[in-house]
């Protein structure tokens, strides 16, 4: 298939820049998979569509988004993708030109030193001479397509409320529509997987089998792996989730209490092991999330489900509203 099969046109207005005062008061389409019916609800009706008694299981990704984005005392950008050690990370940087081998990178009272520059991608190790304070110089990496820099108020809201393992430069933004009120009452565990830089990155290529996938860690519990066997359907929540119990299911025969990590590459002609439903957000044209979506729910529906969405003034993208596929 052709990235170009999975591109629409979305008017720039539809792109939620900021999220809405309620978490739960999103707007969620309703994807009926085998009916290829297109359902209209608020995202607070969730808890019609699974059932403990049936045996239904919510899969949550609780990674926790840590502040990724610095800026140098003379304004250039670093994005940490990897803590190597406190001190010593791994990042992207612009203008990629100004950080040579030995190039200084002073951020407020740390001063660093790019001492290695990767050959594959441009990537530079920077090693710094004290732990750069996070809270007084570290930024959320937003989205590029909100158009903004974060805010205090992200902080808490690109984040989701059960987050509790640091380690994401996105938020998992399935996940950010639930509250407490919500999510309690309702059958679900945890996996975790940090999601990396790549999630952002748009695919270069016309054939999608060309494209390579980046590496995200991921790490799944003895208790998770087991409410999932004893599940009669997974429900996971957002690709991330998604994508670590595919992954573990593939290399180990079923979902077993495991860590490592993951460049699994979704596409319409993979075989579904583990999920039986999805909830998800809207994805970009032509990304890769678009492509497992399509994958799961089939191409058509899902270009179909799209279309309607615009019609209707969805709000698209991280803060968003969301699409659950059963």
């Amino acid at each position: 298939m052709l990235t170009s099969d999975f591109d629409y046109h979305l008017p720039p207005e539809l792109i939620a820049s900021e999220p809405l005062a309620d978490r739960s008061a999103s707007r969620m389409m309703v994807l009926h998979r085998k009916e290829g019916r297109i359902e209209h609800r608020m995202f607070r009706e969730v808890g019609e569509f699974i059932s403990r008694e049936a045996g239904d299981m919510l899969v949550l990704n609780d990674t926790r988004v840590v502040p990724a984005r610095y800026f140098t005392n003379q304004g250039h950008e670093v994005l940490r993708l990897n803590p190597l050690t406190p001190t010593r990370w791994r990042c992207m940087v612009k203008p990629g030109k100004k950080f040579r081998i030995g190039h200084t990178v002073p951020i407020g009272e740390a001063t660093g030193t790019v001492v290695e520059i990767m050959e594959d991608n441009g990537d530079r190790i920077i090693e710094f001479d004290r732990v750069v304070d996070e809270s007084k110089h570290g930024h959320l990496a937003l989205p590029h397509y909100m158009g903004r820099d974060d805010q205090p108020a992200d902080r808490e809201r690109y984040q989701t409320v059960f987050a509790r393992s640091e380690g994401s430069i996105a938020a998992p933004t399935a996940g950010l529509h639930f509250t407490p009120d919500v999510l309690n009452p309702l059958p679900h565990t945890f996996v975790t997987l940090h999601v990396g830089v790549g999630t952002f990155q748009p695919v270069k290529v016309e054939n999608i089998a060309d494209h390579k996938m980046h590496s995200e860690v991921y790490e799944v519990s003895a208790a998770t792996a087991e409410a999932v066997q004893n599940a009669k359907r997974i429900i996971p929540v957002g690709t991330t989730a998604l994508r670590t119990l595919e992954t573990v299911a593939r290399d180990h025969g079923k979902v077993i209490a495991t860590q490592g990590s993951t460049d699994i590459f979704i596409h319409p002609g993979f075989e579904f092991r583990v999920a039986g439903g999805l909830l998800t957000n809207f994805h970009l044209p032509k990304s890769t999330l678009i492509m497992l979506v399509s994958a799961f729910a089939g191409k058509e529906l899902v270009m179909q489900a799209y279309e309607e969405a615009i019609r209707e003034r969805y709000r698209f993208f991280s803060y968003g509203d969301c699409m659950l596929i059963v």
